[in-house]
């Protein structure tokens, strides 16, 4: 392999065998092959050359590819430019019962229907996954990320079933989110809520969105960010409250309070002191 290709793969350490691919190429040909999983791709510059269903196809940069398993494809870098993509692998078994509950309906295993689309939504959805998987994310934002894909590809097929309003909060819900509280400082995942809720993970993750108008994913940081912010209140600094509180670094937590409170830890901290 030529020192200027690039082949950097991360798994996933909460979903099992999804693994992550960050790819700088030039003089680099694939064979024709196909993957057991479902396969998810952004090219980030460059254009990407490739076989699939039949025909040729071209992505240059913000397009996204997609394979089903068992889609028999090929790739190179197109006009002999460096190539920069990034891939998701991802095995049937824990995206088939995200997209049934996206659609609300039962799916079987769902076929993608066009190996190259443009699509911003689905390209932001790809890119946070593989970030999330770079950086080892906690298990419930992993998850998160894997939802929205889900998600986004029913939205994309027309067969997404959006969530409705309700006026009531269900006792078992209510259960899950008491075991948030409890736990919000420990990496729990979604399967941890929900069986504390005697729900099934994906269902439960439907209800609870639907009911307190927020994921699980979501209410978690946001009980770790009102936790931060009553440790700054007792003078409590910046960087104790870093890994206490779930956050991955000082940026995590920055960019996570100010989307809350409008200003970092810091900042707040400095103005309860004035």
């Amino acid at each position: 392999m030529a020192q200027d290709n690039q082949f950097i793969f991360a798994q996933s350490q909460h979903l099992a065998s999804l693994t992550a691919l960050r790819v700088n190429m030039t003089a680099f040909r694939y064979d024709r092959h196909a993957h057991e999983e479902y396969s998810f791709g952004v090219t980030l510059a460059g254009r990407q050359n490739f076989f699939c269903h039949g025909s040729f196809h071209s992505s240059p940069a913000g397009s996204v590819i997609q394979f089903n398993p068992g889609d028999v494809h090929d790739g190179h870098a197109g006009d002999n430019a460096s190539l920069d993509y990034t891939m998701l692998y991802i095995p049937p078994h824990e995206l088939t019962p995200l997209f049934a509950n996206a659609a609300g309906e039962h799916t079987g295993q769902y076929r993608l229907q066009q190996p190259l689309v443009r699509d911003s939504g689905l390209s932001d959805c790809i890119l946070e996954l593989a970030q999330a998987v770079n950086s080892q994310a906690a298990s419930i934002e992993q998850e998160f990320a894997l939802y929205r894909l889900a998600a986004r590809v029913m939205q994309q097929a027309g067969r997404f079933e959006p969530d409705t309003r309700v006026s009531r909060i269900d006792r078992l819900l209510l259960q899950g989110r008491d075991f948030i509280h409890g736990h919000f400082q420990q990496d729990i995942s979604l399967a941890d809520i929900s069986a504390a809720a005697n729900i099934s993970k994906y269902h439960f993750l439907r209800l609870f969105r639907q009911q307190l108008g927020i994921t699980p994913h979501q209410y978690v940081i946001n009980c770790r960010i009102n936790a931060a912010r009553r440790a700054l209140e007792r003078g409590e600094s910046v960087q104790d409250l870093v890994y206490r509180y779930g956050f991955t670094d000082l940026s995590h937590l920055n960019r996570r309070f100010k989307r809350i409170y409008g200003m970092t830890p810091t900042q707040y901290s400095a103005n309860l002191n004035r």
